[in-house]
């Protein structure tokens, strides 16, 4: 009998425009994979790629498959992606993003420019932004990393880290900054170093120019900067468990909000500032549109998590607690669907400050004079300018701080703190 590829005649199609498929027999592409999001220029279909999805993009001089077998579903890819083996579904690879061999990332996963992972590294609700590293056998889900200015000066995760997103009660409300959005998109922080063997137990925050040093497990908040970082042993013993007593609950919807006002200050930053760029290359518009719904995937994940741990506060009252805190768990549950919709979308806000208008006009300005690739043109911002765009971020976080804290005065979340400053 006569054999022939899955789909044969979208190989061809392939082919036609200049895609190379070394070995077209053992590719596989689903009913549902539109030949015409996937470019013919310079890309490279490997061996044993398995392709799904009427959202897959793949875009001009990518890579598929190099090292081993790829199963790509409902992924934007954009240039030069190198994508060297495993499972890769609804996530996002910006321009010379890479992963090695052995790679598991999922839905809400964004890597922007030349970010990327060596060996079996798993990935799930993770922004990386341009340049930040990952060494081999780490599992860094529902975090965002920032900071660093080139492939020589980038954030890096030494091998074997783990973010440890799940709690022993079974609560996944946890996610943590390494840096953070208003100054890490400015792309000229220092980077941060997560010593390899180590991790750290969401949610937590960490700033820039920090230094863990390896096998250190991070329990806490390190926000100064340029620190050598040498936490001691878990302390050995035992206590009492009770899952549903939340003496924490502060600490946990302080960082929560604060990673979902960051979710907002990006997106925004995405539809103002980077969508142009986008527009650019040949399927640009295509990965912009993955880069917004991944964005809305992570928010809606996080508010799902913080739904879920509401959802235990009327048992939480029933222990032992004192009528203060009683009355604090019980109004986070009462209140969390209108804590939810404060980071809802408002893409049409363009600014809750008066430093978003006055960015915006300069970063026009500036685009006048220049046709450069995004890093270029973000880099080559005048201090002042991206002095504007870094204040306007900030605004979009603390206005959502702001918002749930007088949601919640119960609570004192941040600290009492005004406007402005949470």
């Amino acid at each position: 009998m006569e054999l022939e590829p899955q789909n044969r005649h979208k190989i061809i199609a392939l082919l036609n425009k200049g895609a190379k498929i070394p070995n077209p027999m053992t590719l596989y592409l689903d009913n549902d994979v539109q030949v015409d999001q996937i470019s013919g220029d310079g890309v490279t279909l490997y061996p044993g790629c398995r392709i799904y999805g009427s959202r897959t993009v793949i875009s001009r001089g990518s890579e598929i498959g190099f090292e081993g077998p790829v199963t790509l579903e409902d992924c934007q890819v954009g240039p030069r992606v190198e994508l060297k083996g495993g499972y890769f579904k609804k996530s996002v690879f910006l321009e010379k993003a890479n992963m090695g061999l052995g790679a598991h990332v999922r839905e809400g996963t964004i890597l922007e420019e030349q970010s990327g992972g060596a060996h079996c590294v798993g990935l799930k609700q993770t922004i990386l932004f341009p340049f930040a590293t990952l060494g081999s056998l780490i599992n860094f889900c529902d975090c965002l990393l920032s900071g660093g200015t080139s492939r020589k000066d980038h954030s890096e995760v030494g091998s074997s880290y783990i973010h440890f997103n799940f709690s022993a009660a079974g609560d996944k409300t946890t996610p943590s900054l390494f840096g953070d959005v208003p100054r890490g998109v400015m792309l000229n922080e220092p980077p941060i170093f997560l010593g390899g063997q180590g991790g750290a137990v969401g949610p937590l925050r960490v700033g820039f120019g920090n230094v863990v040093s390896a096998g250190t497990i991070l329990r806490k908040d390190v926000l100064n900067e340029r620190r050598l970082i040498m936490e001691k042993a878990h302390r050995g013993g035992e206590a009492p468990l009770a899952f549903n007593r939340y003496s924490g609950l502060n600490r946990m919807l302080e960082k929560n909000v604060y990673y979902l006002a960051g979710l907002v200050a990006l997106e925004q930053w995405y539809r103002h500032v980077r969508r142009d760029f986008f527009n650019r290359e040949e399927l640009g518009y295509l990965v912009y549109n993955g880069a917004l719904d991944n964005l809305r995937l992570a928010r809606g994940e996080r508010s799902k998590r913080l739904k879920a741990v509401a959802e235990k506060m009327p048992e939480s009252i029933h222990h032992d607690q004192s009528d203060r805190v009683k009355n604090r768990n019980f109004k986070f549950y009462q209140n969390v669907d209108e804590v939810c919709r404060v980071f809802e979308d408002d893409q049409n806000v363009k600014s809750i400050h008066k430093y978003g208008e006055l960015f915006l006009e300069a970063l026009e300005t500036q685009k006048k004079d220049q046709d450069s690739d995004y890093i270029a043109f973000i880099q080559g911002l005048p201090e002042v300018v991206s002095t504007k765009g870094t204040k306007w971020l900030q605004a979009i976080v603390d206005d959502r701080c702001q918002k749930v804290a007088d949601l919640l005065p119960a609570m004192n979340l941040f600290g009492h703190r005004n406007k402005g400053e949470c």
